[in-house]
């Protein structure tokens, strides 16, 4: 049983019913641009929810039940009608409808493996294991009528897809550095747009499609490439300093937005293209704790979104901008639970 997010009060009208939350269960003090918050998962690990074109339908991966590592899911944009959409063999990761909603995407291991994927080697610290298996590939949104996008000889993953209908964005470690890459809708015409030192990853357009947001890390110092170069030949990231950029859809004009020394990651454009919203520790004393921040397109005006003790991050507006997708720890039954959350947005 999901918990109830609020309780209702029905009015009767003319032209129907109409239901008016008399509570939000599920804000924190300091929300003042969210409202009307409600939990769509309760249990497991669940991120990384997307929409769909249409905006009625998300697209995330999870970990629950009896799965040993993440598969992707779909559900209607209340939380109703969850899916397993993926093969349920090997890991998979970052998933997203295509344009018309008649495919999605997402990446796998499941070809080289059945079996999930060993975690990795955490006695490097803390790091993000880039499995060289991972391919990304469509589906219709059944799971069925598989194809394969990519047949890199390294990481394929983090596709996301413009709103303009036309490219597939992703990063992949076939030249030896994570970068960032686009290719159209059927995965032909791959091109490489970033060439920067570092890893660069987490790609989303634009509205417009015009400009791409990403994350990066830029090693500074002799050790932190000794430390990069080490990590990234054992498929490795350490994403303890990750910074926001901005550049055109065709790698032009790359701009740093942060520059926190922290884990800044997952942005994604506000609807009028002159805020980025992202997760960020920039204000944890122990680094745990990521919250959602907003910045202006130009690096100014940072200003914190929510303010939950935990975790908060993969943000995603609806198109209108009237809504937030989100995942979060918040109010979670068991410890370790992250679920997916929608919330209307107040500017």
């Amino acid at each position: 049983m999901y918990k109830t997010t609020f309780f209702f009060v029905i009015a009767v009208i003319a032209a129907g019913f109409i239901f008016i939350p008399a509570g939000d269960d599920y804000k924190v003090d300091g929300e003042i641009h969210l409202k009307n918050i409600r939990m769509l998962t309760d249990g497991g690990e669940n991120a990384e929810a997307y929409l769909s074109f249409d905006e009625k339908k998300l697209i995330f991966q999870a970990t629950k039940d009896e799965l040993e590592c993440d598969q992707i899911f779909t559900m209607n944009i209340d939380g109703s009608d969850k899916k397993m959409v993926s093969t349920g063999e090997g890991r998979t990761t970052c998933s997203y409808f295509l344009p018309g909603d008649s495919r999605i995407i997402y990446s796998s291991t499941h070809l080289d493996n059945k079996d999930c994927p060993p975690p990795p080697d955490f006695s490097k610290g803390y790091v993000w294991k880039l499995y060289n298996s991972f391919d990304i590939f469509s589906a219709d949104p059944d799971g069925s009528n598989i194809e394969r996008l990519t047949d890199s000889e390294g990481y394929d993953a983090e596709a996301t897809v413009s709103p303009q209908m036309d490219k597939i964005v992703f990063t992949s470690t076939r030249d030896g550095d994570p970068e960032i890459y686009v290719m159209d809708i059927d995965g032909s015409n791959q091109k490489r747009l970033t060439f920067q030192k570092g890893y660069d990853g987490g790609p989303f357009f634009s509205p417009d499609g015009s400009m791409i947001v990403f994350r990066a890390s830029r090693p500074k110092t002799e050790k932190d490439l000794e430390d990069y170069n080490d990590l990234v030949e054992n498929g490795l990231v350490r994403p303890t300093a990750l910074e926001i950029y901005v550049m055109d859809s065709d790698g032009k004009n790359m701009k740093q937005l942060t520059n926190y020394g922290k884990a800044s990651f997952a942005p994604y454009f506000h609807p009028g293209m002159e805020k980025i919203i992202f997760s960020s520790n920039v204000n944890s004393e122990t680094g745990r704790n990521f919250d959602l921040y907003m910045i202006n397109i130009d690096g100014s005006g940072l200003e914190q979104i929510t303010f939950n003790e935990t975790f908060d991050g993969f943000p995603m507006f609806t198109k209108d901008g009237k809504h937030l997708v989100f995942a979060s720890n918040r109010f979670n039954s068991n410890k370790g639970d992250t679920n997916i959350f929608i919330a209307d947005w107040i500017d």
